[in-house]
């Protein structure tokens, strides 16, 4: 099962992946394994600090078999449901030793005030966590909501803070890099994209993106 999602909302930490109980032969592929469900199941771990990914499989500890069933997202039974959430909580372990998770909401609301001397609309009065920045022409350029990985094609349940706001449309193609930078969610592709406010994003960046978003909708 992939759980790359999380190098999307956080910094890996590399210096604490062997403390954690990782081991590597290049430092740049690190493992691990972890018994699972009462040592009936193994869990082994793979993170790869190249390609960015966290994989998870699980293996039968009397057969040594794979378990396959905890691979397929058609596979929705108590037990394997059981497996997953067992393992979501070694995930959450490694994220919170191994990682370095910050929501830059705040930081980016702050900055937003200030550079444009505006205040967050809330149009949505059931959706709390949804608030828009608008140009003096009363359009706006910013839109920070809170939606969950799904919604951006990647694997996850868990939730996030975004920021839907205009770009060109012939730099999209070379902005979006799905990682933090990804087509527009819920919105024109063409004309949009949503960015994370996360950990994994570069804050500069995301400041100028900004920037050039009020500039296209304040023409």
């Amino acid at each position: 099962m992939d759980f790359s999602y999380i190098f999307c909302s956080a910094k890996i930490k590399k210096d604490s992946l062997e403390a954690a109980g990782f081991s590597t032969t290049d430092s740049v592929t690190y493992t691990m394994s972890r018994s699972v469900s009462d040592n009936a199941f193994m869990a082994d771990i793979a993170l790869s600090l190249t390609d960015q990914t966290l994989s998870v499989h699980l293996f039968d500890t009397a057969t040594g078999e794979k378990y396959a069933l905890f691979d397929m997202p058609s596979s929705h039974g108590a037990f394997v449901s059981s497996l997953r959430e067992e393992v979501q909580k070694i995930i959450a372990e490694i994220r919170s030793k191994c990682f370095e998770s910050k929501d830059l909401k705040d930081d980016y609301i702050a900055w937003i005030k200030t550079k444009f001397g505006t205040e967050p609309d809330f149009p949505w009065p059931d959706t709390p966590d949804y608030c828009v920045f608008r140009c003096p022409n009363g359009k706006w350029f910013a839109l920070v909501m809170k939606i969950k990985y799904k919604q951006l094609g990647l694997s996850g349940d868990e939730e996030l803070r975004v920021v839907n706001m205009k770009a060109d449309c012939t730099e999209i193609p070379t902005l979006v890099d799905h990682t933090s930078i990804f087509p527009a969610w819920h919105m024109n592709k063409k004309h949009w994209i949503t960015v994370l406010l996360t950990a994994a994003s570069d804050f500069e960046k995301l400041c100028e993106l900004t920037q050039k978003s009020y500039e296209l909708v304040n023409r």
